[in-house]
């Protein structure tokens, strides 16, 4: 799934911008119309999406994959965020759509709390908790953003997007993984003998 996940994503990126690019669907309207209804607590959501506390789990995550020398892994980590931004930001002016007078299809901040959960994904293992915490915060951050400054659509363009650069970043970087734990006896003869 890895290997084709990114060109279908960035087709379906790039084949929902144009659909959108001319205003807001009713899907759209609708989480527009929830964020006026929840007024200023739905200021509270855009937390998730905050770089001032993304980046430092960023950085947690790098220390940690260094610390078990997966360079590899760790240089992919440093450099998927940023590239994935500037992806963002070409794909801004591509499609041209605006909302409150700035670019607004595919969300940054969504892309960015989606490529920095999928990073930290991968540095977990994919333990089951980090699969949790990943989605839980990848989800609210993109309802932050579709209830206040982007679309809905805005957001899931975002998605696809960090999702295929996380992917990309992934299949970079799994040949350099350990798949055996250290000094371990994968056949156990040291208990047969």
């Amino acid at each position: 799934m890895t290997r084709w996940w990114p060109p279908v994503a960035m087709a379906a990126m790039l084949v929902l911008g144009l659909a959108v690019r001319h205003g807001p669907t009713p899907v759209d309207s609708w989480f527009q119309a929830l964020g006026r209804e929840l007024g200023p607590y739905r200021r509270m959501f855009l937390l998730f999406t905050d770089w001032r506390w993304l980046t430092p789990v960023l950085l947690v995550a790098i220390v940690v994959v260094l610390w078990r020398r997966q360079w590899w892994l760790a240089a992919a980590m440093a450099v998927s965020p940023p590239l994935a931004i500037a992806v963002a930001r070409l794909c801004k002016h591509l499609f041209g759509r605006e909302k409150g007078g700035a670019l607004a299809y595919p969300s940054g901040h969504a892309t960015f709390v989606v490529v920095v959960m999928g990073m930290v994904l991968i540095a977990a293992g994919f333990a089951a908790w980090a699969v949790v915490v990943a989605v839980t915060i990848s989800v609210l951050g993109m309802f932050g953003q579709a209830i206040t400054h982007h679309y809905f659509t805005d957001t899931v363009g975002a998605a696809l997007l960090a999702t295929s650069v996380v992917c990309v970043a992934y299949v970079l970087t799994r040949p350099t993984f350990d798949r055996c734990q250290p000094r371990c006896d994968v056949g156990h003869k040291r208990w047969l003998t």
